[in-house]
C-alpha cells in the first residue's frame, strides 16, 4: 500500500459531494453509483463483468481485510469503473491471501476512494434513486466541483447501454463435465461468472461457453440439450439480437435456463416489457419467495433492471401464443420484483438471482438440477 495518500472527491449528478483519499489508482473515473450490501466477496464483486461501467460503493466498513486470490476471480479482470469504501484495510491477513487488495486496484487501473461515509451515501442513493457519479483523485481533485459535476453529467447513462458485447468471449470455449458428461449445454456469455460453468459441469455437463453475438445454427450445429443465458450489465431492452436468439431457442422447444440478464431477456423474448429500478439490487442478502415451492430463499443479486410481468396467475406469453402460459415463480420479498419466470407449456425459465453464489448463500442451488430435469425430460 502506498505510504501516503493523495486527496480525491467523490461526485454525484446531483451535486452532492463526498471528500476523503485516494484509494486504488490516481486519476479520474465515471460511472453509474451503485451499493453493494454484501459483508463478504469483495473479490467475487470487483470481477463480476456486470458491473462493467458502474462504480461499486461497500457498504461494508472494512474493506481489504482478506486480500485479493487467483482462485476467487470471477473472470479475467477487475470490471468495476470505481470503487468506493469506508476504512480499506492496512494489512491483509488470511491464509488464502495472495496479494493486497489496493496494489490489485492499482495494478488493474481502477480508481477508487476510501474515507466516505459510505452509509450516507447509500442513503442518498436510496432516497434518490440511482445516479452518475465521478471519483477523482490526485491532482484531478483539485479542479473546481462545477467543473467535475459537468464531467459527471456529460458520462453516458445505464439506460440505453448495450454492453454485452463488451464483456463477453469473443471465440468459444468448452468448459468439460466432470466425470461421465450426460450432457451438452450452450451458455450465452453476456458477462458470465466463472462459478456458473463450474457448477453445470459438476453436474456433469459439457459448457459450451459462446459469444453474446452467437446465432441460432452455431448453437444448432453444436447439438445441445440445453441452452443458458447468463448474467450480465447495461440494458436488456438494447439486447435485441440476443431476444431473437432466444425466440428461435424457444420455439424449437430446447430446454432453457437463465439468470439475472438472462431472466430479463426471456421476459423480452415471451413479450414482457422490462424497466430500470431506481437503485437496483445488489448483495448476499435478498429474501426471494420460491411460488413452486413456498420456500423463502436468500439470494445473491446483482441487478439495475426487471421484468415487468403480471405476478399473480397464468399470462399467456403476450410475443407469441404459441409460447403457451407464463407465471412469474419467484417475487422479492422487499418490494415485490420478479424474480423468476416459468414457462407452462415449453421448457424454459429463469431467475433474477445468481444460483451460483460466489459469493453469497447456495440456497438456490437447486435450479441447476431444476435445468437437468427439463433436458431429461427432453431426452
Amino acid at each position: 500500500m502506498r505510504l501516503s495518500t493523495p486527496p480525491a472527491v467523490l461526485v454525484l449528478e446531483d451535486g452532492r459531494v463526498f471528500h476523503g483519499s485516494a484509494y486504488g489508482a490516481i486519476g479520474e473515473t465515471l460511472g453509474e453509483a451503485v451499493f453493494v450490501t454484501a459483508m463478504s466477496g469483495y473479490q467475487e464483486t470487483l470481477t463480476d463483468p456486470s458491473y462493467h461501467r458502474q462504480i461499486v460503493i461497500q457498504t461494508a466498513p472494512h474493506i481489504g481485510n482478506t486480500g485479493v486470490n487467483a482462485a476467487d476471480d470471477e473472470s479475467v479482470k477487475f470490471w468495476v469503473a470505481g470503487y468506493v469504501v469506508r476504512d480499506a484495510s492496512r494489512i491483509s491477513s488470511n491464509w488464502r491471501s495472495e496479494g493486497d487488495l489496493e496494489t490489485r486496484l492499482v495494478d488493474s487501473g481502477i480508481v477508487g476512494i476510501s474515507g466516505v461515509d459510505t452509509r450516507a451515501l447509500t442513503l442518498h442513493l436510496r432516497d434518490k434513486g440511482a445516479m452518475r457519479m465521478g471519483i477523482f483523485s490526485g491532482p484531478a481533485a483539485e479542479a473546481p466541483e462545477t467543473e467535475l459535476l459537468n464531467k459527471v453529467l456529460e458520462s453516458p447513462q445505464m439506460a440505453g447501454a448495450k454492453l454485452a458485447e463488451e464483456v463477453s468471449v469473443t471465440e468459444p470455449m468448452l468448459v468439460p463435465a466432470q466425470g461421465e458428461a450426460k450432457f451438452r449445454v450452450a451458455a450465452l456469455d453476456l458477462g458470465i461468472k466463472a462459478m456458473t460453468p463450474q457448477r453445470l459441469s459438476e453436474r456433469g455437463i459439457d459448457v459450451h461457453v459462446l459469444p453474446a453475438t452467437t446465432t441460432f445454427a452455431d448453437i444448432q450445429a453444436l447439438g445441445v440439450d440445453g441452452v443458458f443465458f447468463s448474467n450480465g450489465p447495461g440494458d436488456p431492452a438494447t439486447a435485441d439480437s440476443q431476444v431473437e436468439l432466444l425466440r428461435e431457442v424457444l420455439a424449437a422447444k430446447i430446454p432453457f435456463f437463465g439468470i439475472c440478464f438472462g431472466n430479463q431477456l426471456l421476459g423480452r423474448a415471451l413479450g414482457f416489457g422490462t424497466f430500470k429500478l431506481p437503485f437496483g439490487h445488489r448483495g448476499i442478502n435478498v429474501p426471494v419467495i420460491d411460488r413452486t415451492t413456498d420456500k423463502v430463499e436468500i439470494t445473491s443479486q446483482n441487478h439495475g433492471f426487471a421484468v415487468d410481468a403480471p405476478l399473480e396467475g397464468e399470462t399467456l406469453a403476450p410475443h407469441d401464443a404459441a409460447f403457451g402460459r407464463v407465471t412469474v415463480s419467484h417475487v422479492c420479498l422487499n418490494d415485490d420484483v420478479v424474480e423468476g419466470l416459468q414457462c407452462l407449456d415449453i421448457p424454459a425459465f429463469s431467475v433474477q438471482f445468481h444460483p451460483e453464489a460466489a459469493a453469497g448463500p447456495h440456497d438456490s442451488s437447486y435450479l441447476f438440477d431444476r435445468f437437468i430435469d427439463l433436458m431429461s425430460a427432453r431426452a
